[in-house]
């Protein structure tokens, strides 16, 4: 008898503990699926602070939370901007800089030394969830940084677990050029340079540590390179377009849909189905060169606000090949950044001014309808520029600046100048403006299939205006 309550006394404790166990285990997983819904449910916002009109952190951190933003993404571990995050409800990302990623993957003690100095003053009072290391690694085009992604990520893992943290995850953000094909959806592959030595070890670690494959998706630039073939209302979530995968006859209504999914077959191919996508970028630009079709405030406030209500969907819509998804979405960016090298659209992405004001009224909540905004003004650029295009100074350049621009520009090129000699067509009236307008316009011109831009650190812009008078006629490029 007592053999028998022993053994009965015995099965009930072990039966009690399999139940705990398995309710430890469900308990983890919804916490885990809640954790989930939350950060997706929330939307995010890039703060970047390539400018020198910007506002302050403190001024920039209380405009992300008038927007109510949930997430703010930030392009390194700034400490003052840690610090003001501790005192706000936001979720943010960090990042690791391109630069310091092979220092990293070679040493441990690095990697702690990065912890401790980014991390764990600040958490968990700022509500850090993401360790972004590296950006756009494929743009750095060395593979001595392809190479050490990985370890350096796995380093940063080790760490963060030494101090028994493990709820914050552990990525890094690629483009669309990681793909070698993408259309359709389901015919998508990585690039065959990077599939085994990168993407097969990436997978398979953001896989192992439940992390997110994080990608910077800008569905304008697809548009913009093709605009007369691709609809733009599909593009910008609206209409009644759509497209059916021949493949899976799937049917997408949107062409960011589109791109999710080519990232979703991709990483299908190399053996991981399920892998868990994040949008670390995404956007419009709201202006940019004469020859950047369709970056216009009415096109950035479209793409944005519709993305803001897909995203943020309950239950989540998800994509056709993965209906129900929650996708973590950051939008691109907070400011307008007149630093930023390139094209036009590179320093017009904000949906702020620099002075805080709003380029366009939006809503990161996802509540109000879109029917409640104020109308914007009808677009003229969502048809390729046919046309001469001049580049000459902005208004009010200043003049130091302009003297130095002309000197640079005239000392490249026997001939860019020539028409500025004494006594030839464009020497007179003789001031520093006019000099420097036609410097920039001879310069941009000639040299504009080199990839130069009309920018010169912000002193020139593209206008469609000839500049030049009978006697003295301006280089100009024909679109």
């Amino acid at each position: 008898m007592a053999l028998l309550a022993f053994f009965l006394f015995t099965l009930l404790v072990f039966s009690s503990s399999c139940c705990s166990a398995t309710r430890f285990q469900h308990q983890h997983r919804y916490i885990q699926r809640k954790t989930m819904l939350d950060l997706a449910s929330k939307i995010g916002i890039n703060y970047g602070r390539q400018g020198n009109n910007l506002p302050s952190p403190f001024q920039s951190i209380n405009l992300i939370k008038s927007l109510k933003a949930g997430h703010v993404k930030l392009y390194d571990a700034d400490p003052e901007s840690l610090t003001l995050l501790s005192q706000t409800n936001l979720y943010v990302t960090i990042t690791v800089p391109n630069h310091q990623i092979i220092s990293l993957s070679t040493n441990q003690t690095r990697a702690e030394e990065w912890v401790q100095t980014n991390i764990i003053p600040y958490y968990p009072q700022t509500q850090i969830r993401f360790v972004l290391v590296g950006n756009d690694i494929l743009s750095v085009q060395d593979m001595n940084v392809t190479e050490n992604l990985v370890p350096a990520m796995r380093k940063i893992v080790n760490s963060l677990r030494a101090h028994g943290i493990h709820n914050i995850k552990v990525g890094t953000p690629l483009s669309m050029d990681s793909l070698r094909s993408t259309f359709p959806p389901s015919n998508s592959t990585f690039r065959e340079d990077i599939a085994a030595p990168l993407m097969s070890p990436l997978l398979k670690f953001l896989n192992g540590t439940n992390s997110y494959f994080f990608v910077n998706l800008q569905p304008y630039f697809r548009w913009s390179r093709n605009p007369m073939n691709t609809s733009l209302d599909f593009t910008l979530f609206q209409g009644n377009s759509t497209y059916t995968d021949p493949q899976t006859h799937l049917v997408y209504h949107n062409l960011l849909d589109q791109m999710l999914d080519s990232v979703i077959y991709a990483s299908t191919k190399l053996g991981f189905p399920h892998i868990r996508i994040a949008i670390s970028e995404t956007g419009w630009p709201n202006s940019g060169d004469i020859d950047e079709t369709g970056a216009n405030v009415l096109n950035a406030a479209t793409y944005n606000r519709n993305l803001i209500k897909k995203m943020t969907a309950n239950p989540p819509i998800g994509t056709p090949a993965r209906p129900g998804l929650p996708i973590p979405t950051f939008v691109f960016s907070l400011f307008n950044e007149n630093q930023k090298a390139g094209s036009g659209t590179q320093r017009h992405w904000g949906i702020l001014h620099p002075d805080g004001s709003p380029i366009y009224d939006i809503d990161f909540t996802g509540q109000k309808p879109l029917t409640g905004f104020n109308p914007l003004p009808k677009p003229t650029n969502n048809v390729p520029y046919k046309g001469q295009v001049w580049c000459v100074p902005v208004e009010g350049a200043n003049e130091a600046e302009l003297e130095e621009t002309l000197r640079i520009a005239c000392g490249q090129n026997n001939t860019t100048c020539a028409a500025l000699a004494p006594g030839r067509e464009c020497y007179e009236p003789v001031s520093v403006f006019w000099h420097a307008s036609y410097a920039v316009s001879s310069y941009w011109a000639q040299f504009r299939n080199q990839s130069v831009r009309c920018y010169f650190n912000g002193l020139a812009h593209e206008t469609t205006t000839n500049p030049g008078n009978d006697r003295c006629k301006f280089p100009s490029v024909t679109l």
